[in-house]
């Protein structure tokens, strides 16, 4: 009878501990720290490369003429394509709004990885690499290994891989496409960060090849007649498309999931992808301009705002670290040269990513204009800095000594004496750093800011015309530059 007791107490007390690791399981389960972060500002962030028809693309709205594609919108830029509908309706399986943001392909894990976006759903593959550092759900769609080629190859090139020795095979960074075109032997991979920038290397007969899933490659050559579709045998054989989430969110996974198994089952997927292309044909008789325009037009602006906002910051920073450097105070010149010279020693590219990244990390949480014009000042204050030194070390020492002889404070002689006199030194080459920026302000369209190559990206991407947004994006810049250089003359003339 103890014995009998004793396992009884011994149930009671074990039972609530049972129970209480079922419950806090079942909790587990149901939530976990990205679904919480996303429910809690009640918007998901999702990030993807709109140059990619017709899974994500770039389209002017214009009311009813959409209707039959299954849009209904008015007015403005979309970005439309059946990986926008799944994200629309991953959004109201969470029960939050849907902000799309727009990134280079090979910028969006970095984006997820620092919370600048929730999740990525972009044609992405799952690989064993990328599983490493984010959670897929299951595929929505598999499609096979493509390559597209120009017609006129079509005997020389086939299906049979051994043919392709000695030729050049374009891909798309960071993508399958990439693995399978290194799979091929005896060919060499070119691997690019656009997929337009590939079609438009096919078209000048730079590279033999575009490896793509099949939904791209035919939509370009619909487009294109002078391009063909060819199938054949990679190492790896297709490309399986899932959506991509932070490591170590179950719950969010598990709502997801649902929802593709249910798009995939029904039908659903294969109407938006219907949808999607008859979209890519819709506006096909409007002029060039007419429909793309205003992405040039607004790309111009947007442009020349980073470089005003880079050239007032960069003249700010640079006359600050200039003074810096020309201090007796050693801890104040260190700080001035280890600056300029990180600064003017790596790439604008590194220094966007550092900013835009970095941000997010250090809890600043900047978007992607103020990210890219704050990387555009900061380098740009490592030239100016230069400049500016270089502009008071022209004045001639003899006006300093002019100045302290009188009872002017090294400050005041600074200010009243030398700087004057160097502005005549410091003003053409500062109008130069003005239009050095506004050409570089091309490299911030990978963090996803609209200026004028990421609207060219755009036009390239919407209108399957690779080179020719690429001719008027150099003529706005020859136009820009060119004018802001002969307005600068002028403000010497009247300086001198």
């Amino acid at each position: 009878m103890k014995k009998i007791w004793h396992v009884m107490l011994s149930a009671l007390i074990v039972l609530p501990l049972i129970l209480g690791s079922f419950g806090a399981s079942v909790s587990a389960a149901t939530t976990d720290p990205a679904l919480e972060k996303i429910q809690k500002k009640g918007t998901l962030v999702v990030g993807l490369s709109a140059d990619y028809a017709p899974y994500e693309f770039h389209k002017t709205l214009k009311g009813s003429e959409y209707k039959d594609a299954g849009v209904i919108a008015s007015g403005d830029d979309h970005i439309v394509g059946f990986d926008v509908s799944l994200a629309q309706t991953v959004a109201k399986q969470l029960g939050v709004k849907l902000q799309i943001k727009e990134l280079g392909f090979d910028a969006l894990l970095g984006a997820m990885k620092t919370g600048k976006i929730d999740m990525i759903i972009s044609g992405m593959s799952d690989t064993p690499e990328r599983e490493k550092e984010v959670d897929f759900s299951k595929p929505y769609l598999t499609a096979p290994q493509t390559m597209l080629i120009q017609k006129k190859d079509a005997s020389k090139y086939t299906t049979n891989l051994s043919t392709w020795k000695g030729a050049k095979i374009a891909a798309q960074k960071q993508t399958i496409q990439e693995q399978a075109a290194q799979g091929v032997s005896g060919a060499q991979t070119v691997s690019l960060q656009k997929f337009t920038d590939e079609i438009l290397q096919l078209s000048q007969g730079t590279v033999q090849g575009v490896v793509a899933e099949e939904p791209i490659a035919k939509a370009y050559a619909q487009q294109n007649k002078a391009l063909e579709v060819i199938y054949p045998k990679f190492s790896i054989d297709a490309g399986a498309s899932a959506i991509a989430m932070p490591k170590n969110s179950p719950a969010l996974q598990a709502q997801v999931n649902e929802v593709v198994s249910k798009v995939t089952t029904n039908g659903q997927l294969k109407e938006w992808q219907k949808e999607a292309g008859a979209l890519m044909f819709v506006g096909k008789n409007e002029s060039f301009w007419s429909k793309y325009g205003h992405y040039f037009i607004s790309g111009t602006w947007i442009t020349l705002l980073l470089a005003f906002i880079a050239v007032i910051m960069g003249a700010i920073l640079g006359t600050l670290l200039a003074l810096m450097k020309l201090s007796k105070n050693w801890i104040l010149k260190i700080i001035s040269n280890v600056y300029i010279e990180f600064l003017r020693g790596t790439p604008l590219l590194v220094q966007v990513f550092l900013v835009f990244f970095g941000s997010q990390v250090f809890g600043l949480g900047l978007d992607a204009f103020a990210s890219g014009a704050l990387a555009m000042g900061l380098n740009s204050g490592a030239y100016v800095a230069e400049i500016v030194r270089s502009g008071i070390n022209s004045v001639d020492n003899g006006q300093t000594e002019a100045a302290r002889s009188l009872g002017l404070s090294p400050k005041k002689t600074m200010q009243k004496v030398v700087l004057p006199q160097a502005v005549k030194t410091i003003l053409p080459a500062l109008g130069n750093e003005f239009v050095t920026v506004i050409k570089e302000s091309s490299v911030i369209s990978v963090v996803g800011v609209g200026e004028l190559m990421f609207q060219a990206g755009v036009v390239q991407g919407a209108s399957f015309k690779p080179f020719l947004p690429l001719v008027i994006v150099s003529l706005i810049y020859f136009v820009l530059t060119f004018g802001l250089s002969r307005i600068l003359n002028k403000i010497e003339k009247v300086w001198a």
